[in-house]
């Protein structure tokens, strides 16, 4: 066993991060044990429904070409643990990852107890390498860190930093059991990354959350920017591997720049990390187009709208609720000519299943239903039933693992006779790392 994959199995013992206790005390504690690292350097920090992890990456690519050192937090991961904590664009080092884990581990320790012994939980996985990250980043160190919110915001373990800039991408109805049954409610616990002293830039919302997030906003003073008013995507237009795009910012306008993403969501991500990195400099002389162009051509979302090969095409999406599905469909539709699309899905048991089956109806003309091997996943046969349900029998086809989901979506697509079938893999981030890996884009 592998140091990374020692530190990896202590980690995993702990509380999995779909399993909330609503505090900030536990990681508050394991802070202040620390010396306070998360106060250590500026933060731009990203909540919202989807597109965080994408936008985070062009937030990261913007700020490094402008000469800075950087450190990310992204999460889940896809395939190692490392890949969560980022330097300078790349993950941080096993070597690193576990030095600095050994270093906080008695600190963890003395949270745990003291926890335990309040009749608390002990730390959660999350917890835990969100201190992990702040450590690293400290030791490092950085200029700026960009920080995505794991659920929520409030009460997030993220939301111990005090941002620069807290970034609120699009809300839409997703870990209701924690968050709330509607919009506003989900948007009351996103707006808690809102704080005196933070510039909000706000994606284009639903007006029952934008108005949660202006309320917000207005409370502790901090001032607004918002996609489609303040900032926002002028134009855009499909290119060979993604877009082009011409972006009005807060400094001036940004034209034909090169986005190798498909989807106008991508686009509008572009909007919000460009204005983002704009309000973070204080919003006075344009960035230069040079390291606009430089950071959007270089930026890469894995496991998003991403082609993984050929002949047949398949294409890898971490869709994971209904409004993913719908915006995953929406891009398939914009940016890919074919004639006919066959969905490799698998979906976790505690999601909107019926929701995001849904979404794919209109746009999957056969479904293969599988598991992707982890015991959150809803089993093959259940998935089969709610999509035969949704889809009908005659295109519903069951495979026992993502391997065979994949062959037997390719042998459909070739006994089609024509290169206008496609083949997507979605469903979960676990299933897209799964498939990522099996093509050898690990």
């Amino acid at each position: 066993m592998t140091e990374l994959a020692r530190v990896e199995d202590v980690l995993n013992s702990r509380w999995p991060e779909t399993r909330i206790e609503p505090s900030l005390d536990r990681i508050a504690h394991l802070m202040t044990l620390l010396g306070d690292p998360q106060l250590a350097y500026p933060v731009i920090h990203i909540t919202g429904t989807n597109g965080k992890s994408s936008t985070a990456r062009m937030i990261e690519s913007l700020l490094r070409a402008r000469g800075l050192t950087t450190g990310l937090v992204t999460s889940p991961h896809l395939h190692s643990i490392n890949e969560r904590i980022q330097l300078d664009g790349l993950p941080v080092g096993a070597d690193t990852f576990v030095r600095a884990y050994d270093e906080i581990e008695p600190f963890l320790a003395l949270v745990d107890a003291e926890s335990i012994n309040n009749g608390g939980p002990a730390m959660s996985y999350f917890e835990a390498l969100t201190g992990l990250a702040f450590a690293i980043f400290a030791d490092t160190p950085i200029d700026v860190a960009i920080v995505e919110v794991g659920m929520g915001g409030t009460w997030d373990a993220t939301n111990v930093v005090q941002a620069d800039v807290a970034v609120v991408m699009p809300i839409g109805l997703d870990h209701t059991d924690y968050l709330g049954e509607t919009i506003a409610e989900i948007a009351g616990e996103k707006a808690g990354i809102i704080k005196a002293g933070s510039i909000a830039v706000l994606a284009q919302q639903q007006p029952e959350a934008a108005e949660v997030l202006l309320r917000r906003a207005v409370e502790v003073e901090a001032p607004v920017l918002r996609e489609g008013l303040e900032f926002g995507v002028v134009d855009r237009a499909l290119a060979l591997g993604g877009q082009v795009i011409t972006l009005h910012g807060i400094t001036g306008d940004y034209d034909d720049i090169v986005l190798p993403l498909f989807g106008a969501h991508q686009a509008a991500n572009a909007s919000v990390a460009l204005t983002a990195v704009e309000a973070f400099f204080g919003g006075g002389e344009p960035i230069s187009d040079e390291n606009v162009r430089t950071a959007f051509a270089s930026v890469n979302s894995p496991g998003r709208l991403e082609v993984v090969r050929r002949s047949p095409t398949v294409i890898v999406d971490a869709a994971h609720n209904p409004h993913g599905a719908a915006v995953l469909a929406s891009a398939l539709e914009e940016s890919f000519t074919f004639e006919s699309i066959i969905g490799v899905v698998s979906i976790m048991g505690d999601k909107d299943v019926d929701g995001i089956l849904s979404a794919f109806d209109g746009l999957f003309d056969q479904i293969v239903v599988t598991h992707n091997g982890t015991p959150r996943a809803m089993s093959a046969a259940d998935l089969a039933e709610k999509a035969e349900a949704i889809f009908g029998s005659d295109r519903v086809t069951v495979a026992n693992n993502i391997a065979e989901g994949i062959s037997q979506a390719v042998a459909m697509a070739d006994a089609a006779g024509t290169s206008g079938v496609g083949v997507v893999v979605t469903g979960s981030v676990v299933t897209a790392g799964v498939a990522r890996a099996l093509v050898g884009r690990s």
